[in-house]
């Protein structure tokens, strides 16, 4: 390698590790707004962890030739990054991803049946069990959602995940922007609130408290609305 290209990669280096020092304090802002809308056994620690992983890779893989600033990539990396190490780290048991497949079938069975959405009553007496008990489940699986539409489903049943893999990356391109078009769509037909805090809580970012003050419902009802609504999804989308 030629002097001048060492210098080339020194300098680099060099530049790579000052966008990391001086952005470090965004992997905080994003990790503590995520960590407000995430189950209380997600530490703080580990989205920091992750986070600056993937500003590190922002750095060494940033292009200014493609017009996005360097804070616009690396927050996109950061908060991907922080996502990707709480999905990896799934600690819903087993019976939780097992109710939410059974509520799911219910809904659909519900849906497809009488032409309309399922209500809280009718989902509960098809599973046999009080509407206090279904209202446990949902409970229990709001503690286990992860934030994003390609969370709909839970890691290997991730609706975004169970798309065939196509041999052409164009195509793999193509399927998922539909499927997130069909997504949207679906959103779009949920019970009005259901699709209220669907929009609180991914388009405006609010917290499960904070959606609660909005719509004059306790914070672990809004819980409970977010996770019917999402596994309505799934029963609409499977």
């Amino acid at each position: 390698m030629s002097l001048i290209m060492k210098k080339i990669d020194v300098y680099s280096q060099y530049e790579r590790q000052d966008l990391v020092a001086k952005h470090a304090p965004l992997v905080k802002r994003i990790a503590y707004h995520l960590k407000s809308r995430m189950p209380a056994n997600i530490q703080l620690d580990d989205l920091i962890q992750a986070g600056m992983v993937g500003l590190l890779e922002a750095a060494n893989n940033y292009d200014a030739t493609q017009g996005a600033s360097f804070e616009t990539y690396a927050g996109i990396r950061v908060r991907g990054a922080m996502l990707d190490d709480v999905r990896k780290n799934d600690w819903a048991p087993r019976s939780v991803h097992r109710n939410n497949r059974r509520v799911a079938a219910v809904v659909q069975k519900i849906e497809n049946e009488k032409g309309r959405d399922a209500r809280d009553t009718e989902i509960a007496e098809a599973l046999d069990m009080k509407l206090e008990e279904y209202n446990r489940i949902l409970q229990d699986a709001s503690g286990h959602k992860i934030l994003s539409f390609e969370d709909i489903g839970s890691n290997d049943e991730s609706l975004l995940n169970n798309i065939p893999n196509p041999q052409s990356e164009l195509l793999d391109v193509i399927q998922k922007d539909d499927l997130k078009s069909l997504v949207a769509t679906a959103i779009a037909s949920l019970p009005e609130r259901e699709r209220l805090v669907m929009a609180l809580y991914y388009d405006e970012e609010l917290n499960l408290r904070e959606i609660g003050a909005v719509i004059g419902v306790s914070e672990s009802r809004v819980s409970q609305i977010h996770s019917q609504a999402v596994i309505r999804l799934q029963a609409r989308l499977t």
